[in-house]
């Protein structure tokens, strides 16, 4: 008798552990943890006002950013191999690319899913309708991917 009663004393404790296993087994998994958002390096001059707005318009699309001020960007530039003709007012560095000028946070995101073997992109000089930029009278430009050696190809287009 003793021993019947152990048993029955035991099973809806076995049976607990079954059904907390099965409904484990059938919930939906739990969400991936969010993956952080890409962190951004910028280098800028102290008082481009600019580039700030451009800093903002990467966080307000996802991206983690610090910036660093400097009163020359040159050896930045030719540090991180950005072909003269593609110069701007910034340099960035994010996920092992560089990002020179006011491209598109779009763009970014683009380059680091892609993953295209590039040195980074590039939208030279300043053009008014790009991030950071933004103005009356925008004009179309065009965001540029540049390899080590200073080919350049087409990376995106955009119109106002």
């Amino acid at each position: 008798m003793a021993r019947l009663r152990s048993a029955r004393a035991a099973t809806p404790t076995r049976l607990r552990s079954v059904v907390l296993a099965l409904l484990a087994a059938l919930a939906p998994a739990a969400p991936a943890a969010a993956e952080a958002p890409p962190a951004v390096h910028v280098y800028k001059t102290p008082k481009c006002g600019c580039c700030d707005a451009w800093v903002d318009h990467l966080k307000a699309n996802g991206f983690r950013v610090t910036t660093e001020n400097l009163a020359d960007l040159t050896m930045v530039k030719q540090m991180h191999r950005v072909p003269r003709p593609l110069h701007s007012c910034h340099t960035a560095t994010v996920g092992g690319y560089v990002v020179e000028g006011h491209v598109p946070a779009a763009d970014v995101k683009r380059l680091l899913a892609e993953k295209p073997k590039a040195v980074g992109i590039a939208v030279p000089d300043m053009p008014i309708g790009s991030p950071g930029m933004e103005g009356p009278n925008p004009v179309p430009y065009e965001v540029y991917r540049f390899d080590a050696r200073g080919n350049t190809e087409v990376f995106a287009r955009h119109a106002p």
